[in-house]
């Protein structure tokens, strides 16, 4: 079975929402693991996804950080 992840990270993406973010929170949540504390969560488990799904080298670059869009 070949995997599939990380994939190119795009310029932008509208999937990857904060939408997601809290759909990917509640099904931990369900599973048994402690909800979500507050900001420094959310960014944390936005990094870990974003880093899970895109590939964060190569020609895509922009000089900006990919999870926050903030200049580097």
């Amino acid at each position: 079975m070949s995997e599939h992840y990380p994939i190119p990270a795009p310029v932008d993406d509208s999937r990857f929402t904060f939408g997601l973010i809290v759909d990917v929170a509640a099904v931990l949540t369900c599973h048994g693991y402690p909800p979500l504390g507050g900001g420094k969560d959310h960014v944390r488990l936005r990094q870990a996804l974003f880093g899970f799904l895109y590939s964060t080298s190569g020609p895509a670059s922009t000089g900006h950080d990919v999870v926050t869009g903030e200049e580097c």
